[in-house]
């Protein structure tokens, strides 16, 4: 057996379009889009955006994107103002308690990033 790819289906919360803005803004390229899904791709990174909303889902809905440059993403961040754009919170890189230095973004559905090198 070989798996391929994960491609997870992130929900959008109450304002995809809202969403899939702030994706396409994060660097993303839109690769598929409907009234009910987005397909995003950068480089071999996948995922789908639902047009979907559950608060307790997106609250507790996490994912780890594993980089080259944490540097350069967090300086992208902060580059293309995201945060304010979209009254997010992102945290600038730290050593977390599992070890690894990473980044926190949480998107406007309320998704955690752990954006990680």
């Amino acid at each position: 057996m070989k798996a391929l790819k994960l491609r997870p289906f992130i929900p959008s919360g109450a304002d995809y379009p809202l969403a899939v803005q702030f994706y396409v803004d994060l660097g993303f390229e839109k690769i598929f889009t409907s009234d009910e899904l987005t397909i995003f791709k950068m480089q071999e990174i996948e995922f789908h955006l639902q047009n979907f909303q559950n608060v307790e889902l997106q609250n507790n809905f996490m994912l780890e994107l594993c980089v080259q440059d944490l540097d350069a993403w967090w300086q992208h961040i902060q580059n293309i103002q995201v945060a304010g754009k979209y009254n997010i919170r992102a945290k600038p890189p730290q050593i977390q308690s599992y070890g690894k230095r990473a980044v926190h973004l949480i998107d406007p559905a309320g998704v955690l990033w752990h954006i990680t090198e």
